[in-house]
């Protein structure tokens, strides 16, 4: 498992070990019943505090990205699909709110917009 810690970084350091987790989970990096490293391990290994990585677990956990036993350790949960939907449409609409206000700085059109997207969804080499 790699993460990567940047002190300037605007997030909490454990919203970002619970980011990159997240993610190395949906793009297949890290796979169901994988083993995760212990708390302590992972917070020698990133030179942070227990405590962040214990939140930064929780925080996996409750989401249902993976489960801890006692005694045994946290692992990569089974995939849930309609979790795994649904942390996807968050990062698109994240992305497309981003999108959106740039447009309207720019001063392009909801219908100019829906037409970039079209193409690029469409896979359309126009741009």
């Amino acid at each position: 498992m790699d993460i990567i810690i940047s002190n300037a970084s605007g997030k909490p350091i454990y919203e970002q070990i619970t980011d990159q987790v997240k993610e190395q989970i949906m793009s297949g990096s890290l796979i169901e019943g994988e083993p995760l490293p212990s708390m302590r391990a992972l917070a020698q290994q990133l030179r942070i505090s227990i405590i962040t990585t214990k939140r930064a677990y929780e925080e996996l956990e409750r989401d249902g990205f993976i489960e801890s036993f006692t005694g045994k350790g946290s692992f990569v949960a089974m995939k849930n699909k309609e979790l795994f939907r649904e942390e996807s449409l968050k990062q698109i609409e994240y992305s497309l709110s981003q999108a959106a206000h740039k447009a309207k700085q720019c001063g392009i059109t909801v219908q100019e917009l829906s037409d970039i997207l079209r193409v690029l969804y469409e896979g359309d080499d126009l741009l």
